[in-house]
C-alpha cells in the first residue's frame, strides 16, 4: 500500500439500480483501521462449505463494528485509496451517496 493509503473499497457484483455513475453496481468502503480490526473478516466459506449466492457469494465482508449496510456482499474487486470524493457520487457508498452516515459505527 502507498503511504497515503486510508480507505478500502469493495466493488460488489450486485445491481440494485441505476447509480450516480451509470453502472449499477453496488460499492462500499471502510476505512483501513476497521478493515484491518480482527472482528472484520472477508468471508468465502460459511460452516465449511463455500459461501453461497444468498449468503454473498463470492466475497462477503463482515464490519461487526458497523451497522449491516456496511457489510457488503458479492465483493468481486477490492481497491486501497487515499480518498472517495473522485468515486461517483463522493461519498464512499451505495447508501452514502443517498445521504446515509458514511461512518455508521456501533
Amino acid at each position: 500500500m502507498k503511504p497515503g493509503a486510508r480507505y478500502a473499497v469493495f466493488y460488489c457484483a450486485d445491481e440494485l439500480e441505476q447509480t450516480l455513475d451509470g453502472s449499477g453496481r453496488y460499492y462500499e468502503s471502510i476505512d483501513l483501521i476497521d478493515a484491518f480490526h480482527p472482528q472484520s473478516i472477508l468471508a468465502y466459506s460459511l460452516n465449511g462449505k463455500d459461501l453461497g449466492v444468498e449468503h454473498g457469494a463470492p466475497l462477503r465482508l463482515r464490519v461487526e463494528r458497523h451497522l449491516g449496510y456496511k457489510h457488503a456482499k458479492c465483493v468481486m474487486r477490492i481497491e486501497i485509496r487515499d480518498r472517495f470524493d473522485d468515486l461517483w457520487g463522493g461519498n464512499g457508498g451505495f447508501w452514502e451517496d443517498r445521504g446515509y452516515e458514511w461512518y455508521a459505527g456501533i
